[in-house]
């Protein structure tokens, strides 16, 4: 959840339901390993702010200065790292959080002492590559298994036991039959591949975490300071609270807004669902839709450009593509997903007749907007300069910049007018510490997934797996996508979003790259329904944060968020079929008319999975009296509209026509039925 100024108020303070924040903070902590870290006290919160203030410090330089080799860089980075990951999360959630064992010291001293062996010893290293010592392979045991520790702790078991799996076969692949059979590879051989080539734990995911993904951390982290959490929930509520449905709508306005600077489904479910799901409860939405509004729109938050929960970072980085083009890419699936939740949201208000908050105890837009827009102008620089085709390193510097600068003007203005400053210098601290911890999660996973990578390079599993996939669909492009589609939703279950891609991009993406489909497009359809997981049962973590404070069944919480999130389980495959969906090779003329079909489409499919469309008004035959009718569909008429939808949804002409011709077939028969059934009523 946002940090909040403390001297800021939200104008609807007064109708929201009081959260109990201490409350909300057990529940990230016992949902979200990232959220259950130490809060240490006296001489040992010193150590954490000094080092965090180091950590963040040495990024900026080698950023700035340019004058630190890749390697150095990555063994520094991962050195932080580790010595902050045991300094801060304990063994298990149910260690106190406020002593440090002497084992935990130890650990985080080791861990980070073995990348700094590679650091001090760099040149060396270099000249003996191929030829390593046996001190060189015994540090490399050792640091590979510290890091196994602290991903157990912090990122999961998931993740673990998918790149010990895959370490395992590095040493047994020479006993195994069929595509899995390899030549073998001695112990010294994997260790040192992991642990010292940049093909292993120091591959890409390092390298683009130790770059502009720290940097976009620390972005995010200013962001938070500044109180914009906030600002987006008052703006939703100032656009959509007054509307029928009004929390809900704001839940999925805030949740998309919210997840260009988050990166966490949990988080994100718990930070804006501790407002806007009790909100739904008292307008009359039942606990467990509330909760899946919420789980489904902050779980597609990781979906929203432009920065995706960091995963759009490393697709850049993995594909070689321009950032910008993975932005690009995003744009159209993201706006009908979230336009699917809205319209199924809107359609359920209308169903059970539920009205939105009283206007007037809503903020104002323009008041609200001229008052606290400058919240949204480092987010405005950024895509400013992606879109002037800067990198993104360098439009996340000026994003900082940009934070600063407001931070201080506004800090300048509350001094002026006799306030406390809303940004001052612990306030800078807190955001560094804050960016210290955050990249944790972030560094470990992206280390994971270069054991994982470094095995498939080592192996050449990355094609094999590709080509059993492919054989068990009978090279069927659709069975392939399927089989891709459940592997990536059981790799995806409780992993963040970063792991999540990682992970699924590795394993699964190459199967479909096989069959000729665009490399941008598979690698965006393996994310998809990683990140979908975090609603589909059985884990569904963001359906079970948004249960618990709505205080309803959690499965049958998820199982409501699976269906708001229908979309993210159709859009993926319409993509892959057509990447015009994703801005590739179309025009601007082509690209206006898919999202104006595909909008259509995602009514029609809402309107299936609701059974209600509109209220049809007319006056009662011989009389001036009105009469409201709801339009509620059997289940063939729910069969022909998803039908329809789909084929609007599909980005081609052909079925483009048919399918908009189906749904204002099906909305004529709805009307003429209607006035027919009001003249028999004289």
């Amino acid at each position: 959840m946002d940090k909040q100024n403390p001297a800021e108020h939200s104008a609807i303070d007064n109708i929201l339901p009081t959260s109990n924040e201490d409350e909300m903070k057990k529940l990230m902590q016992n949902l979200d390993r990232e959220q259950a870290y130490r809060e240490h006290k006296c001489w040992r919160q010193y150590i954490t702010v000094i080092v965090s203030i180091i950590f963040v410090a040495f990024q900026l330089y080698a950023t700035l200065s340019g004058a630190i080799t890749a390697q150095i860089l990555r063994a520094s980075h991962l050195a932080f790292v580790q010595f902050l990951a045991f300094l801060l999360f304990p063994a298990t959630k149910k260690l106190p959080k406020d002593t440090l064992p002497l084992y935990d010291v130890i650990l985080g001293l080791t861990g980070a002492g073995c990348w700094m062996y590679i650091v001090i010893n760099f040149q060396q290293l270099v000249r003996r590559s191929g030829n390593n010592t046996t001190l060189d392979v015994i540090i490399g045991i050792i640091g590979i298994l510290i890091l196994f520790e602290s991903c157990r702790r912090i990122v999961g078991l998931p993740i673990m036991i998918i790149a010990g799996t895959f370490v395992i076969y590095a040493f047994v692949g020479k006993y195994l039959p069929g595509f899995l059979h390899h030549r073998g590879y001695s112990l010294q051989r994997v260790v040192c591949h992991l642990f010292y080539n940049t093909e292993g734990i120091m591959g890409t995911p390092i390298g683009a975490c130790s770059t502009f993904i720290f940097l976009f951390i620390l972005f995010g982290a200013l962001l938070e300071k500044t109180g914009i959490g906030q600002f987006f929930i008052d703006l939703c509520n100032a656009i959509a609270g007054g509307a029928s449905g009004g929390p809900a709508k704001v839940a999925v306005l805030s949740s998309a807004l919210l997840g260009t600077v988050s990166g966490s489904s949990v988080s994100n479910t718990v930070g804006s669902g501790s407002f806007t799901i009790p909100m739904m409860k008292r307008l009359g939405y039942k606990g467990e839709f509330a909760g899946a509004v919420e789980a489904a729109a902050s779980t597609g938050g990781q979906l929203m450009p432009p920065i995706m929960g960091a995963a759009a970072f490393l697709m850049a980085e993995s594909l070689g593509m321009p950032y910008i083009t993975i932005v690009k890419a995003a744009i159209i699936p993201a706006i009908l997903y979230f336009t699917g939740i809205f319209i199924t949201v809107h359609l359920e208000a209308k169903k059970l007749g539920l009205k939105g908050m009283p206007k007037d105890k809503l903020p104002r837009f323009l008041p609200l907007f001229l008052s606290k827009g400058y919240m949204i102008l480092p987010l405005v620089v950024i895509i400013w300069f992606l879109c002037a085709g800067k990198t993104a390193v360098y439009a996340a510097l000026m994003g900082i910049v940009a934070c600063l600068v407001i931070g201080i003007v506004v800090s300048i203005v509350d001094l002026a007018k006799g306030r406390k400053p809303t940004f001052g210098s612990k306030d800078l601290i807190d955001v560094m510490c804050a960016a210290a911890r955050n990249i944790i999660s972030v560094a470990i996973a992206c280390g994971m997934a270069g054991i994982i990578i470094g095995v498939v390079t080592l192996t050449g599993l990355g094609l094999k797996l590709g080509a059993g996939l492919v054989a068990l669909a009978g090279g069927k492009l659709f069975l392939t996508l399927i089989f891709t589609m459940l592997a990536s939703i059981i790799l995806g279950m409780g992993a963040p979003t970063t792991a999540n891609y990682l992970i699924t991009s590795t394993i699964t993406a190459g199967a479909i790259i096989q069959l000729g489909v665009q490399p941008l497009a598979a690698h965006m359809f393996a994310f998809y329904f990683g990140i979908i997981a975090d609603v589909t049962p059985p884990v569904a973590l963001a359906a079970i944060a948004g249960a618990a404070i709505a205080k309803a069944r959690p499965m049958k919480t998820a199982f409501n968020a699976t269906k708001l999130a229908i979309g993210a389980f159709i859009i993926p495959y319409m993509f892959v079929y057509n990447s015009q969906m994703l801005m590739i090779d179309a025009s601007i003329g082509r690209i206006l008319f898919i999202i104006a079909t595909a909008l259509i489409g995602m009514f029609g499919i809402s309107v299936a999975l609701e059974g209600y469309g509109f209220n049809f008004t007319g006056l009662l035959h011989g009389t001036n009296k009105p009469v409201a009718l709801k339009t509620t569909f059997d289940v063939v008429e729910r069969v022909l509209f998803a039908i329809a939808g789909l084929l609007c949804v599909i980005p081609e002409t052909r079925s483009d026509i048919i399918g908009l011709s189906m749904i204002a077939i099906l909305i004529a028969y709805q009307l003429i039925t209607k006035r027919i059934l009001l003249t028999k009523k004289q």
